[in-house]
């Protein structure tokens, strides 16, 4: 017997933001994806769906309130599509407070597999809605600014923005 699947309304919106503008993407009208200009692994732009920025309106409010210094953690329903792992490590991430970092093997550690900072690292890169789950916040084991699919600049930014806590100086844009 062949398997039906339920189809899905995919939607997305353009927004702008301190680090060129974000494409959200919605699945049933649930955050998805956050997609950064010139991002890595940034899918086809016809797997959007349409534009429309009804089910973006509260996304788009806690962008705008973190990019203003006044909004430190997400409070967003997500659907992210991933293996088990990926989601796992995707939670984990949340977890990171603002303003702090993790390595990649603190990470594994967290998750109970001390020797899968690579696949962690991986898993990082696939994350689909960066700044909102956090992995700008994961830097290499001494420190160094290694891999992030919006570019290291923009993580080096994000982290310094963090840092300073209030306001994106005008220097970072």
């Amino acid at each position: 017997m062949p398997r039906t699947t339920t189809p899905r309304t995919v939607v997305h919106t353009v927004v702008d933001s301190p680090y060129e503008p974000l494409t959200l993407v919605a699945v049933d009208g649930v955050l998805s994806r956050l997609h950064m200009t010139g991002q890595r692994h940034r899918p086809p732009e016809e797997t959007f769906g349409d534009r429309d920025p009804r089910p973006f309106g509260e996304a788009v409010r806690q962008l705008d309130a973190y990019f203003a210094g006044e909004l430190t953690d997400f409070d967003l329903p997500l659907h992210l599509e991933g293996t088990p792992f990926q989601l796992r490590v995707w939670e984990q991430l949340r977890l990171i407070p603002y303003g702090e970092t993790r390595t990649y093997g603190e990470l594994a550690e967290a998750l109970g597999s001390p020797g899968a900072s690579r696949a962690v690292g991986l898993a990082n890169g696939k994350n689909p809605v960066g700044v909102i789950v956090p992995c700008h916040r994961v830097i290499g084991s001494g420190g160094s600014l290694t891999g992030y699919g919006g570019g290291l600049d923009r993580k080096q930014r994000l982290l310094a923005f963090e840092a300073g806590g209030a306001g994106l100086p005008d220097a970072l844009f």
